[in-house]
Formats: C-alpha cells, structure tokens, sequence
C-alpha cells in the first residue's frame, strides 16, 4: 500500500483510530466510508480481487480496487445524505488508465461498490436489531 497508515482491507477488523487532521466533518465520514469498502473485501466477506490477492500500486487490480471503493464511499455518503467529492488526483489517474481499457470495468465496479456498501447496511440494521432485542431483554426483567 502507498500509505503505510491506510487500513488493511485484509484484517479481519477495522477498528477507528484517528488519524491527522480532518478539518471538515463530512471528509471524515468519506474517508471512514471509503476504508470500509476495502474492508467488506476480505475473503471472509465479499472476496474482492483487489483485497484478497497481491495488486500493486499502479496495477489495473489496484486501481479497480479503489474504483470500488470510491464508488462505495459516494454511496454510502449519499445515503447518509452527506456531499463530499473526489480529492485523490493519482487515483483518478488510474482509474482513467483503467476505463480507457476495461469499456465494462465501470459497471463492474459500480455493482461491486453496491454490494459493499449493502453489505455495509445490512451490518447496521443486524447491530440495531441486536441493540433493539438487547434493551427488550434488559426491560422484560424490571
């Protein structure tokens, strides 16, 4: 990885440390969104290419990689209904790079990038349900 402070998308979990400084709210929320789409890729979620196996910076796998996760972090923040934009100028470089050789890789990206962040949001609503069920077992007993 290009930053030795990015989040592993192979580990297992993802805890929240912060790191530097983000000035504005929503880029918080955007970068948090785009390092969870790394994450639904590991092999014991959504088995994604550019997570489980070896792509270098630079390589189309990387690139489609980050694709996804640019995608899933958009969509994830509209959901949120938060505006962020693209802030990453090497990235779109190769996803250019990318496009110009792959016509469908946009596609394929973009279902990839729904299903993470479904994924995402099936996570939430399963931890609000247990929450939910947590706190009626916690009253049935007063």
């Amino acid at each position: 990885m290009p930053n030795s402070r990015m989040a592993d998308a192979r580990a297992t979990s993802l805890p929240w440390r912060p790191r530097g400084i983000i000035r504005i709210a929503a880029l918080c929320v955007l970068c948090r969104s785009r390092h969870k789409t790394h994450w639904t890729g590991h092999h014991s979620r959504l088995q994604r290419e550019g997570v489980t196996s070896s792509c270098p910076f630079g390589s189309p796998g990387y690139a489609f990689e980050e694709l996804i996760a640019e995608m899933g972090a958009a969509f994830l923040c509209a959901y949120a209904g938060i505006q962020g934009e693209v802030r990453h100028e090497g990235y779109i470089d190769s996803w250019l790079s990318l496009l110009k050789t792959d016509k469908r890789a946009i596609f394929r990206a973009s279902g990839q990038a729904r299903s993470a962040s479904e994924y995402m949001l099936n996570l939430e609503q399963q931890l609000k349900q247990v929450v939910l069920d947590d706190s009626l077992c916690m009253n049935d007993g007063a």
